[in-house]
């Protein structure tokens, strides 16, 4: 996988169920193009982003651009089921759903294979040997080039590599300076707190071991450390990060992404926003021209994490 920060979808396209306009069009073409301006060229994607609207307005600008897909690479998930109605939402990993949605998201963002298909969610009926078959034909047939997953731990990640040969290549989990139970997981073991963390020990660990990148979902924290505070404690983490940002001559973004970058399992970060503006203030981190230093990275976690290291 290319790229050291990769592009996240899910707010191209309407989540209301109403058609998409020239607006989202616009958008679309303006929030791609500042990524591709600042080196990003892997886009993620979901089927049930803005209930398929964002691979539909992604699809039609590689339709208005041709020469752009030979030059990135697109990646998208299946595996949830979005509530209808009545029906609460659900996971479905069956081999003739996977094929469906494969299908089905290769139909609108107008191309012919996806370079990773992700697993979103890990779904308890799913057989693991039968998920592998269904990745296994999608591959031979060139729809997929690499097959990832989504929100699985280690042991998922086995049950399911021990059915193909093809690697699993990408784990993709919540991870930033708000969402640290990847991190806190780690040296909260053999502590009374390790219990309230429910990170799966060991999943960090296994991905590095087996060359698994792991890209971070949720890596700018909503904006939460880069002027929208919502408890007292972000106001600390906000004024610490706009402190290194002007260390570093960089930008508050940058140094959220930095501090996922500097972990040695070479965290590769999602970013969602649309806005072009707030995506070239990640150009220093898709460029990786900022380190935190050693003192930084932990100052930054302490101060996030309102307390002490055990």
């Amino acid at each position: 996988m290319s790229g050291r920060i990769v592009y996240g979808c899910m707010q191209l396209g309407r989540w209301d169920h109403q058609p998409v306009g020239p607006e989202e069009h616009r958008r679309t073409e303006a929030a791609v193009a500042a990524a591709l301006e600042v080196g990003i060229d892997t886009f993620d994607h979901a089927d049930i982003y803005g209930h398929g609207s964002a691979e539909a307005v992604f699809g039609e600008l590689l339709r208005r651009s041709p020469g752009l897909r030979p030059r990135i690479k697109v990646q998208s998930k299946c595996g949830i089921r979005l509530a209808d109605g009545d029906r609460p939402g659900l996971y479905d990993l069956r081999p003739a759903t996977i094929r469906e949605r494969v299908h089905q998201s290769l139909e609108r963002l107008q191309t012919d294979y996806l370079d990773t298909l992700l697993l979103h969610r890990p779904d308890p009926l799913a057989d693991p040997a039968e998920v592998a078959a269904a990745l296994d034909g999608l591959y031979e047939e060139g729809l997929v080039l690499a097959v990832g997953v989504s929100n699985m731990s280690a042991a998922q990640i086995e049950a399911l590599q021990r059915h193909t040969e093809l690697p699993i290549t990408v784990n993709q989990l919540e991870m930033s300076l708000l969402a640290r139970a990847w991190l806190e997981g780690g040296v909260l073991v053999n502590t009374s707190s390790y219990a309230e963390v429910g990170f799966p020990h060991g999943t960090i660990e296994h991905c590095r071991a087996h060359g698994i990148a792991l890209q971070a979902w949720g890596s700018l924290a909503g904006g939460r450390f880069t002027g929208l505070p919502r408890e007292p404690q972000d106001e600390l983490v906000t004024a610490l990060v706009a402190s290194l940002a002007q260390a570093h001559g960089t930008t508050p973004e940058t140094i959220l992404l930095a501090w996922l970058q500097r972990h040695p399992a070479q965290v590769v970060p999602v970013i969602g926003t649309t806005s072009p503006d707030r995506i070239r203030a990640c150009r220093d981190a898709a460029a990786g021209s900022v380190t935190l230093t050693h003192d930084e990275w932990y100052e930054l976690w302490t101060t996030a994490r309102g307390g002490p290291l055990p």
